[in-house]
């Protein structure tokens, strides 16, 4: 079930361009699942007429906590991040659908590069408290874009590659030795859609499940627009409404 409803910043902490959002509401929460999203109101910013898509970092259901990662990319998520604790935030969650959870004992590879690790944390956890211990393969252009890594490795063996070389091997995700050393059957992807189509055409050529978590541009997040179409063996289909998360064979790539 949808709310729209007010949630109080608790706590911000800012890793570069980079801002991690704690949020607190006065209700109960909905079920989330992994991969979903919310849509954020941006208030007092005079050119942000539509909600920002954020997709859920964490969630603490005790607590009534949502974590998001938002990175600063425009005026509307620049002004999330100059948002100062004791604000309260109006959203829309959770929305679009998330990952399909994997069978127990199977082999799980969660893969993603830049802002794309953002979601991988709360699947992880999940995963974690359904007896799955997942891989995690986390990319970025320098160790700078390695937020919370320390976090995440509690979470499952993680391996990591940066393009300059600055932590774990250098390149590329699709470069990293792992993919020689170990099978998977089921690969999870969020990142810039390069990075994403490469893995899935890794995944096709290992004959490997695979599921991407799409970042279309998005207005309504409700499949009303019609902006954030793409392009599927099914047709043209809303990533908000049918995403954001596909099987890569539903995706003409």
């Amino acid at each position: 079930m949808k709310q729209i409803t007010d949630f109080k910043l608790i706590e911000k902490q800012v890793f570069g361009r980079s801002v991690l959002l704690r949020l607190r509401s006065d209700h109960a929460l909905p079920d989330i699942a992994p991969g979903q999203f919310v849509q954020v109101r941006v208030d007092d910013s005079p050119s942000t007429y539509l909600r920002r898509p954020i997709s859920i970092h964490d969630v603490d259901f005790q607590q009534n906590e949502i974590t998001l990662l938002v990175q600063q990319v425009g005026e509307g998520t620049k002004h999330l991040a100059q948002a100062e604790t004791g604000t309260y935030i109006n959203m829309v969650l959770p929305l679009g659908n998330g990952f399909m959870i994997p069978e127990k004992g199977e082999k799980v590879l969660l893969v993603g590069g830049g802002i794309g690790i953002a979601p991988l944390f709360y699947f992880a956890k999940v995963l974690n408290e359904k007896g799955i211990n997942p891989s995690l393969l986390l990319g970025g252009k320098s160790e700078s874009d390695l937020i919370r890594l320390s976090d995440y490795q509690k979470l499952g063996d993680t391996f990591v590659t940066t393009e300059d070389g600055s932590l774990g091997e250098k390149g590329f995700v699709t470069m990293h030795s792992v993919w020689q050393k170990q099978s998977f059957d089921r690969i999870y992807v969020c990142g810039p859609k390069p990075m994403m189509k490469a893995v899935a055409k890794l995944a096709a050529e290992k004959d490997v499940w695979c599921e991407v978590s799409l970042e279309n541009l998005m207005a309504c997040g409700l499949g009303a627009c019609l902006c954030c179409v793409e392009d599927t063996i099914d047709g043209n289909l809303c990533v908000c409404k049918e995403g954001p998360v596909f099987n890569t064979r539903r995706l003409k790539w």
